[in-house]
């Protein structure tokens, strides 16, 4: 009998982290703090006063981790740089000590056959550039135009694969409107200047890397977290409601990505909150310069409706132009944190992502938080039901190239702290022993044969 979803030998396979949730020790190379420091200092952000300091002491455990990737046949790691580690205050020369753990992170990839995925921005922003004003500043897109070129001419001989900017939307809708991730503002015209100026440093980083990166098969793109929208009602508040979050989560950063103008109803939605000023002649065709890939995050779908209070919703501080959504969580099961498992919504998502043309696409996050330490059966189900749904989209002609795993490590889950545990391998926080679970066993075997059962 054939097996219910193979994939093609070439297709990727992969895990991924980011820097801020694992690497810790940020001391040892003499960097800097990030807003996330910043924010964890702030009673009540993180939930048990947790913070990320210390993440899960990849920065000194890191031959071990790749060993043990290589040991399982992971074929490709993403992982993010810690701007304040290569640059700390996000200006001027490169910290030379935070770049050669890089540097030799990425030689042991290398040399175990992992391929390096770098992100240059995952969520990490220097605290100083905050200071100035953060992303709601046109001038955050320039420095990190400037880092992505540094970093780019210090890497670029090594690594082939880089992503400028990972889930635009949290950055500035959960950083800068609904303040529960950092820095923790709360202000719509804020979020709506930060949305911009995210996509322009990714524009502008695009053309950076493309000078220096000198990798054989380079491969420059962005990733982003498009989820399903679903009416939870059908009056015409409800439909209004839906199209709104649609074009927040969604529209407002694929279409300029990749056709060049921004959403007309989003725009108008903004009107009031200042949007048209931030953007400049010519900023859209930076935004939309061509790129190789497209990393897709997806974890569930939005499901939402009018909630009849002026800023009734408790969830409406994330969609910012709009008063009255509240997100209504569907039956069914449902993950140790709380989010709906909805696996057909990912084949939704590619086929969204897809009829916006031909770019290749990755889903680059994918995963699960449950709580079991070692025998994690749920969280292979999960997989193995959502790598089916990827399966079915290439089936149905999507360009789908690879797959990762949300997250190799059990991690720092901001917002959430160490509180729930999405890693293929277990981590003891007490100790920083790690032990692979029932699914990375089960992973191994996928990556191996290219076969989901």
């Amino acid at each position: 009998m054939s097996p219910a979803a193979a994939f093609p030998p070439d297709f990727v396979w992969g895990v991924a982290s980011s820097s801020h949730q694992v690497e810790g020790a940020m001391e040892v190379d003499g960097g800097g703090r990030s807003i996330w420091d910043t924010f964890a200092s702030v009673p009540g952000a993180i939930r048990g006063g947790d913070t990320g300091a210390g993440g899960v002491d990849h920065r000194r455990r890191w031959e071990e981790d790749v060993d043990l990737m290589a040991s399982l046949g992971v074929g490709a790691y993403r992982f993010s740089i810690a701007w304040p580690r290569v640059q700390p205050g996000g200006r001027g020369a490169l910290n030379e000590r935070g770049v050669d753990f890089y540097r030799s992170l990425v030689d042991r990839l290398l040399d175990r056959g992992i391929t390096p995925v770098a992100t240059l921005y995952h969520w990490d922003l220097p605290d100083e550039l905050e200071s100035d004003g953060g992303w709601p500043t046109r001038d955050v897109a320039l420095r990190f135009a400037e880092y992505a070129a540094l970093v780019g001419e210090a890497l670029g001989d090594r690594v082939a694969h880089w992503r400028t900017i990972n889930e635009p939307w949290c950055s500035a809708m959960l950083g800068y409107a609904a303040g529960i991730h950092a820095p923790g503002r709360r202000s719509p015209a804020a979020a709506v200047a930060a949305a911009h100026h995210l996509l322009l440093g990714h524009g502008l980083a695009v053309a950076a890397l493309r000078g220096v990166v000198r990798a054989p098969g380079a491969e420059i793109g962005l990733t982003v977290n498009p989820y399903p929208v679903v009416a939870a009602g059908s009056t015409p508040a409800d439909l209004d409601v839906a199209r709104r979050v649609d074009g927040i989560a969604n529209r407002v950063w694929l279409d300029p990505v990749l056709r060049g103008a921004y959403p007309a109803d989003v725009v108008e939605d903004w009107a009031g909150l200042g949007f048209a000023d931030v953007v400049h002649d010519g900023d859209l065709d930076v935004i939309s310069a061509p790129i190789d890939a497209l990393g897709l995050n997806y974890y569930r779908r939005h499901h939402v409706r009018h909630a009849p209070e002026e800023r009734g919703g408790r969830d409406w501080a994330q969609w910012p132009g709009t008063a009255h959504v509240d997100l209504v969580e569907p039956d069914g099961p449902h993950t140790d944190g709380g989010w709906a498992i909805e696996p057909e919504g990912l084949f939704e998502t590619l086929e969204m992502v897809a009829a916006y043309g031909d770019t290749p696409l990755y889903v680059e996050e994918c995963g699960a938080a449950f709580d079991e330490p070692f025998d994690d059966v749920q969280r292979i189900d999960f997989l193995r039901s959502h790598i089916t749904q990827a399966h079915r989209a290439r089936e149905a002609g999507v360009d789908l190239r690879g797959w990762f795993v949300w997250t190799w490590f059990d991690n720092f889950e901001w917002a959430e702290g160490y509180a729930h545990r999405f890693g293929l391998v277990h981590v003891d926080y007490a100790t920083y022993a790690r032990t692979p679970k029932a699914s990375a066993r089960w992973y191994a075997e996928v990556m191996r044969t290219g076969e989901v059962g």
